[in-house]
């Protein structure tokens, strides 16, 4: 059953139920009204009927024809022994509710007689001085008008019912087809793009943005943009990959084919592999801890962490692996802690000291700062090297990005994933990563990181 046909559906149901409901209060308000109609009526003409009675030896007297009654009430007047006193209705030899009379209370009842129902009101007769029950009185009224005014009201309410079901049946699943177009073209751009494997095209906009076609029309938009910058980034990352696999893998197979002819395996040959299948382990590892950050799932101790004790290892150990000619040197040091994992941390500022080291000339400066800034602990790696062109500021944290394709990579350097590593560890900690830098003039880069309570001097 398709959406508009359920839609069609619910909207009629609904709108049955609905007249169902108001068309059965109608009935039933309008049955009350008449009936109590009638019983006011009977009420008036009872009461004019008692005031007409008298008690005499001979007991109950009715004038025949000196009330002042309705046309249409009948009036019986019984004694308690069950005889018929008086009536103005000479056809009639039983009484209109039999039943009635034997309780002595005021009552109203419906009856049947010959075909034509009644409404009937069975009335006691006390004496005023003796309280002493002397007899009923019982009043009836037709209630073929009742019957009438129900039978036209049902038929109206039934045929109109029926009509103004179909009727909204009818708009209802036209306004539905107007309404869902939007989406049957939604549908089939949506498919056209599947068919054709095209995530660069978009379902165009063909009503108010502001609508909820219009708002589906733009989230789904959106997600095509962000399944085309997927898709496209783990195109760019296969191929990065491969291509950063192919160099030791080439280093790799070269040896040892070199030693297949030999016959000898040389310590430097050894040395060339074990170097390469440690980088390629390098790798893997690094790459498994950037699916783990990257999907939230990176696991984290939650120590005190003290940032200034953490950045001196950092110094000491990149000051004996700093390439010839630059200088690392120490700048403002705050003593500074946080909360977060003082491995992951440590990785942060080995891999931006690392970054910083590679992309500086002999004869150029590398400084590491820690300084504190309201609540936040902010650790500077500047150096003064080439600098990075501002074209390339927002990829420079991708996996596999060089600015400089071919620069070479040092002991502490890797295959272009230590910026990445930096950025996402540094994010799982609360934390950001900020970059200045002008070609030709350096760069720096900020990590900022929320200090605990009070943990600054």
């Amino acid at each position: 059953m398709t959406l508009r046909v359920r839609l069609t559906v619910w909207y009629t149901a609904v709108l049955a139920v609905m007249l169902v409901l108001y068309g059965s209060a109608v009935y039933l308000l309008l049955s009350y009204t008449v009936v109590s109609q009638i019983d006011e009526q009977l009420d008036q003409a009872a009461e004019v009927v008692r005031l007409a009675f008298q008690r005499d030896i001979e007991g109950i007297v009715l004038p025949p024809m000196a009330l002042n009654l309705a046309s249409n009430v009948f009036v019986q007047v019984w004694d308690t022994e069950g005889e018929l006193v008086a009536q103005n209705l000479t056809m009639m030899d039983g009484a209109f509710d039999p039943q009635a009379l034997l309780t002595p209370a005021k009552r109203y009842s419906n009856v049947l007689i010959d075909g034509a129902p009644l409404r009937v009101l069975t009335y006691p007769l006390y004496t005023v001085s003796e309280n002493q029950l002397i007899g009923f009185l019982q009043l009836a009224s037709s209630l073929d008008t009742v019957v009438r005014a129900r039978q036209s009201l049902l038929f109206v309410l039934v045929v109109g019912s029926v009509l103004a079901v179909a009727g909204a049946a009818l708009i209802g699943y036209s306004t539905a087809s107007t309404a869902l177009r939007p989406l049957d073209r939604v549908t089939e751009t949506a498919l056209r793009i599947t068919r054709a494997d095209d995530l660069s095209r978009r379902i165009p906009m063909a009503g108010p943005p502001r609508d909820e076609v219009g708002r589906l029309i733009v989230a789904f938009n959106e997600t095509l943009e962000r399944l085309d910058v997927l898709f496209e980034t783990q195109r760019r990352f296969m191929a990065d990959v491969s291509h950063e696999l192919r160099t030791p893998l080439t280093a790799i197979r070269g040896n040892v084919d070199l030693i297949a002819r030999t016959g000898e395996a040389d310590a430097e040959t050894l040395r060339a592999v074990s170097s390469e299948v440690e980088r390629l382990t390098r790798m893997v590892k690094d790459l498994m801890l950037l699916t783990q950050a990257e999907s939230g799932n990176l696991p984290l101790a939650q120590d005190e962490v003290e940032i200034d004790t953490l950045v001196l290892e950092v110094f000491h150990q990149a000051k004996v692996l700093a390439p010839e000619g630059v200088e690392l040197r120490l700048g403002r040091e705050d003593q500074a802690r946080v909360r977060g994992d003082r491995d992951r941390l440590k990785q942060v500022v080995l891999n931006l000291v690392a970054n910083a080291l590679d992309h500086t000339p002999a004869g150029g400066t590398v400084t590491i700062s820690l300084d504190c800034l309201q609540e936040w602990a902010r650790l500077t790696v500047s150096d003064t090297g080439s600098g990075i062109p501002p074209e390339e500021l927002p990829h420079i944290f991708e996996r596999f990005y060089r600015v400089d394709r071919a620069r070479r990579r040092t002991a502490l350097g890797g295959a272009g994933l230590g910026l990445s590593i930096a950025y996402w560890i540094t994010l799982s900690h609360g934390g950001r990563i900020d970059v200045a830098s002008e070609p030709g003039q350096g760069s720096t880069f900020a990590v900022w990181l929320p200090l605990l309570s009070g943990a600054c001097t």
